[in-house]
């Protein structure tokens, strides 16, 4: 199986080729619905990350959304 290499909130990961971004946040283990996601610096929706496919050298960051006024 071949591996890619990405980041994870700064942390280095291999993922199989052809990962999504649900994928990797599932197999990391973190609730889909309590926080957001982006990649390489762009905001990806909820509904978006399982046809977000992952490249070698990706970098992935979750945070926890901000709501209020």
């Amino acid at each position: 199986m071949t591996k890619i290499t990405i980041t994870v909130n700064g942390e280095k990961q291999q993922v199989p080729a052809g990962s999504t971004l649900a994928d990797v946040l599932q197999a990391n283990g973190q609730p889909e619905q309590a926080f957001a996601t982006a990649l390489n610096g762009e905001f990806v929706a909820r509904g978006a990350r399982a046809a977000t496919a992952l490249t070698d050298g990706d970098a992935v960051f979750t945070f926890q959304a901000i709501t209020g006024g």
